[in-house]
């Protein structure tokens, strides 16, 4: 099946992007089309909900920290049998780092190389014709990105919609949809984003909701013919991780959710199996697993409960005595002495590695990074690169006396302090893994 896509952006967060593009892909689905949807950037929360949305899986695609030939596979093994795929941006649609151009990590990067078009969504409360000076900049900022049409979000009234349209006209920009103000169309947030979707006991009724908007506020079949064709792409994902062995026991549950779908894939690809369990259900890694991954998420909400896993925290350190155990930013905090919540309170963790973390003070820690593995391990072979990036509010409080995992730079080359630990088969680290570079 040849498949059409187009990129959903802003000029920046908070914009109504998440809004608009749930609601496209449900008023899609709803059409009978075969909807796809991907993430620019790094993200692991918004791709569970497109999944909630289409019914298929979600996926990540990052112009910085992927190589351009796994984007490609990734899209290809994502389209092969959709008709739409709908990209939605991460911040504003030009936002990014310095350095390689089209390698900066912002949509604008896929919209110029992919030659999809965007759909801009414009939040307009507090403005009428100055919103008509906001797309004109946007769309004629870089002549390599084309920007469709525009949608208004938090419209006041049908006049506030004629001032706008009527100076949009002029400027050659369609107005493809414009939704009116409504503070109950939203969905609740925390520190590191929304709410995971897996939380919301009303989330089909949540997206059915947002479908219903866009289907009665945009112009569907505009925003169809207005998608572009995908047909430059390979077919298959690549692995872009080395699977850490045969048989990976993953922890998965409310405190372990974050790892993205194609490193999953990649390791599945390349033959692994993947052996989920449950440490807030108190389980533990399979004896008969080769390695155990513990991947980030939101172990300080559940500090109570993971110190109570008795049985969790004893097999993994008997598991870790004879395999390699792996923990990536949330996963790496439990790995340590302890945890210390926003309250305050002091939760002892496993105790595999000797830092504790507290969120009593809390610091946004946030970027692309670049890092070179200084010992074998679970990420890869000694000397190897891995682009990722770091996203947690967490701080070290005790180093511990510990090896150094990797050595990292930001995404200008700039060394960065966290370096992660090892300690006999035990590793981790803030950095949440993405791609080898390429």
């Amino acid at each position: 099946m040849s498949a059409r896509g187009l990129i959903v952006s802003a000029p920046r967060s908070s914009s109504g992007k998440t809004l608009v593009t749930l609601g496209l892909l449900g008023a899609l689905r709803r059409k009978g089309i075969a909807v796809r949807a991907a993430k620019s950037g790094p993200d692991y929360i918004d791709p569970a909900f497109h999944a909630a949305a289409t019914g298929a899986k979600g996926v990540n695609l990052d112009s910085w920290a992927m190589p351009p030939a796994l984007i490609d596979a990734l899209i290809a093994d994502t389209t092969q049998s959709a008709q739409v795929l709908v990209i939605e941006g991460a911040m504003g649609l030009f936002d990014g780092v310095p350095g390689t151009p089209g390698r900066s990590g912002a949509a604008s990067d896929l919209a110029a190389r992919l030659r999809l078009p965007v759909l801009l969504v414009l939040d307009v409360s507090g403005q009428s014709q100055s919103a008509a000076a906001v797309a004109v900049g946007f769309a004629s900022y870089m002549t390599e990105v084309h920007v469709g049409g525009v949608v208004l979000n938090k419209l006041g009234s049908d006049r506030h919609r004629g001032l706008i349209a009527d100076a949009l006209k002029p400027l050659r920009i369609p107005v493809l949809g414009a939704i009116p103000r409504d503070e109950t169309l939203v969905l609740p947030e925390r520190h590191l984003g929304l709410v995971q979707a897996s939380e919301h006991p009303d989330l089909a009724a949540r997206l059915e909701r947002f479908a219903e908007v866009a289907a009665r506020h945009l112009d569907l079949d505009a925003i169809l013919s207005m998608a572009a064709p995908l047909d430059r792409l390979g077919a298959t994902v690549h692995a872009t991780l080395k699977p850490p062995g045969q048989r990976i026991a993953l922890a998965s549950d409310e405190a372990f959710s974050f790892v993205y779908a194609h490193v999953l894939d990649g390791w599945r690809q390349a033959g692994a199996e993947i052996v989920p369990f449950s440490p807030l259900r108190d389980e533990a890694p399979a004896d008969d697993c080769d390695v155990c991954w513990l991947p980030g998420g939101y172990p300080e909400l559940h500090g109570g409960k993971l110190t109570a896993a008795r049985h969790f925290l004893s097999a993994l350190s008997k598991f870790a005595q004879s395999h390699p155990v792996h923990g990536e930013c949330g996963g790496y905090m439990v790995l340590g002495e302890a945890i210390e919540d926003a309250q305050g309170i002091r939760h002892a963790m496993a105790g595999l590695l000797g830092h504790a973390t507290s969120f009593a003070k809390r610091r946004l820690h946030l970027g692309y990074r670049q890092a070179r593995l200084l010992a074998e391990n679970p990420l890869g072979a000694i000397g190897q690169i891995v682009r990722g990036h770091e996203f947690h509010h967490a701080s070290i409080v005790a180093k511990g006396n510990d090896e150094p995992f990797v050595e990292v730079t930001d995404a200008q080359g700039r060394p960065v302090t966290e370096t992660g630990s090892r300690r006999g088969h035990v590793s981790g680290t803030f950095f949440h893994a993405i791609a080898r570079e390429g």
